[in-house]
């Protein structure tokens, strides 16, 4: 079986032969696995890596235009100066140039079920305002906040589309909304001014029939009826130290999308206790 056949089953509510297994070690891991197993592909290829995560493809919100904006202004940028400077061009095809080669090292040449990262609505745009500013613009600049959010989903929108001509089994959208205990902005605001824009991109990927996931640390338990709604496949990682309860996942949400992860980095990964991880692993297949 191939490991992309292992992995549609798993989203099919088939049983596989075995787990899917996947790491996103690259990021941190680099170093110390390629003096190991000589790179990180060796690693994936002797651990039998069934899925790839895939980055790259073109940026939104380019510094070539944030600095020198955030340099005139000679203040924090605001939602309504962010709406007089460009997008980055979505369709720069050369900037696809790592999700083609990653389709062709993961998916034809090993048989992998491969899912690109995807900007959401609320993260992406913390790099041109900052994370704080950012939260407190949701509520005084709500009505300037719907037109930059539109005009990201669209972007985002043609992005995923874009990559899904190029060949990807799944579009994986990161949008941290968690915080340790609950989310960052009340479940008013997210129905308001995140369900709407993310539905774009939802929809236009389910058209394509084409898996969907999302992405948030933190606890999102307020809004998971709405991350439902929006039609996700997967939600990833469905954090435990949060608050995340993956009891109630399986109580209530077991048919409704299928959870990535499970294994928690802030109790359980990288702390060298392999007897504990071991039960952990079983814990949470179980």
């Amino acid at each position: 079986m191939l490991s992309r056949e292992r992995v549609i089953q798993v989203l099919r509510r088939e049983k596989p032969d075995r787990i899917p297994i996947y790491g996103w070690v690259r990021a941190n891991l680099e170093a110390e696995i390629s003096e190991a197993f000589g790179s990180v592909e060796a690693f994936e290829d002797r651990y039998e890596f069934d899925l790839a995560h895939l980055f790259g493809g073109p940026n939104p919100h380019p510094a070539e235009t944030i600095e020198p904006l955030r340099r005139d202004l000679r203040r924090e940028i605001e939602p309504r100066d962010l709406l007089d400077i460009p997008l980055g061009d979505p369709n720069d095809s050369d900037a696809y140039s790592a999700i083609v080669e990653g389709i062709r090292h993961h998916k034809e040449e090993r048989g992998r079920f491969v899912y690109v990262q995807t900007p959401g609505i609320f993260e992406c745009l913390n790099k041109p305002f900052g994370i704080e500013n950012h939260l407190g613009y949701l509520l005084r600049f709500e009505e300037d906040l719907h037109e930059v959010y539109r005009r990201q989903s669209v972007w985002n929108r043609t992005f995923a589309n874009n990559c899904i001509d190029l060949g990807v089994d799944m579009v994986h959208v990161s949008d941290d909304w968690g915080a340790q205990d609950r989310l960052l902005f009340s479940p008013s605001i997210w129905w308001r001014l995140i369900y709407p824009y993310h539905r774009v991109t939802c929809d236009a990927v389910k058209q394509r029939g084409t898996y969907v996931s999302f992405h948030s640390d933190g606890n999102i338990s307020a809004v998971i009826d709405g991350v439902i709604k929006l039609g996700y496949d997967v939600v990833h990682p469905y954090q435990e130290s949060a608050g995340m309860d993956l009891r109630e996942y399986r109580d209530r949400y077991m048919d409704s999308f299928i959870v990535m992860g499970g294994l928690d980095i802030q109790t359980t990964l990288g702390f060298g206790r392999l007897n504990f991880l071991k039960a952990e692993i079983e814990r949470v297949l179980r």
